[in-house]
């Protein structure tokens, strides 16, 4: 992890250096300036170092704690998130909560009745598959906040946690309908893989209710598949923030890395990218981690391949 955080710790602060503009002429909103008045804003932002040498001195701030100052909002970058990623990480908790429980019960419920409720669920995922969270975003707006006026269109409210939950609704919706599709999609074929192996047979032929066959031996068979995607759903929402933050003007880090990139905020954008780089890496850190108590074979095939 630490080595794969250094490079994409480079990636991230030398990519934006490759985009068109600089963070000066944003300063001058345009404004003429003379030489004296740009060499002094190239000095206080150390624009004019070379760029290895402004990579090691951001890399030594960030590894204390420093992020830098924001050229857009004028105060410290870390200032700015400790405000913005509470909000991010409640709408990205409620759209987990969102996903999981919608996404294991359709996919449990498609496996073992099959049928016509199966091809219902199939055609439902289908369409939450295809629908991105941008769409998704407009539709609910346009449904349950314009039409109905059930919730807020937009913002995080200014009445406590309980009326931030409310203005989260709609976004952690948007945010989840995509992956409830794929979490069902992936439960379900998991399942069904699980119902047409040996030892379900031989527990059916031993008269094991089918309620605890389902329980103990099918679907606890397909928790290794469903753990592995749940990585990368997580991972998703980290993405996707971005869009539906943006939908909904709901003052989280995802907004704030869109307006930063527009208006070429370096250290903002810089710091932004690399939380969301080392939280993906810790949420598969964990699920590598977790995997082994969910399904043990992992570890057992680990040593049979050692040995």
């Amino acid at each position: 992890m630490a080595a794969t955080l250094l490079v994409a710790s480079f990636v991230v602060f030398g990519a934006l250096y490759l985009a068109p503009g600089n963070p000066a002429s944003f300063l001058l909103a345009g404004r003429s300036a003379s030489p004296e008045a740009l060499a002094a804003i190239n000095a206080q932002y150390h624009l004019d170092d070379p760029f290895l040498v402004r990579y090691l001195r951001w890399l030594g701030d960030v590894l204390h704690g420093d992020f830098g100052r924001s050229i857009t909002y004028r105060t410290d970058v870390s200032r700015l998130l400790a405000d913005r990623l509470p909000t991010t990480l409640v709408l990205i908790a409620m759209s987990l909560v969102v996903v999981v429980a919608v996404g294991l019960l359709l996919g449990r419920i498609a496996a073992v009745r099959g049928g016509a409720t199966d091809s219902a669920i199939l055609v439902t995922t289908t369409f939450a598959v295809g629908t991105p969270s941008f769409v998704a975003a407009v539709l609910l707006q346009g449904v349950f906040a314009v039409d109905l006026g059930w919730f807020p269109s937009s913002g995080t409210g200014e009445g406590g946690f309980g009326d931030l939950v409310r203005h989260l609704v709609l976004p952690s919706v948007a945010l989840a309908l995509y992956l409830i599709g794929m979490l069902a999609r992936v439960t379900r074929s998991a399942m069904l893989e699980a119902l047409d192996s040996e030892h379900v047979t031989v527990a059916r032929s031993r008269g094991v209710p089918e309620r605890q066959v389902v329980r103990r031996h099918v679907f606890r068979n397909s928790l290794g598949t469903v753990l592995t995607t749940g990585g990368l759903i997580v991972s998703t929402l980290l993405v996707c923030t971005i869009l539906v933050e943006t939908a909904f003007s709901v003052g989280g880090i995802g907004q704030l890395l869109e307006l930063s990139t527009t208006t070429k905020d370096f250290p903002t954008v810089q710091a932004i990218s690399l939380i969301i780089v080392a939280l993906f890496m810790t949420v598969n850190l964990l699920v590598d981690l977790a995997l082994p108590l969910v399904d043990p074979r992992v570890t057992l095939g680990s040593r049979r391949a050692a040995a």
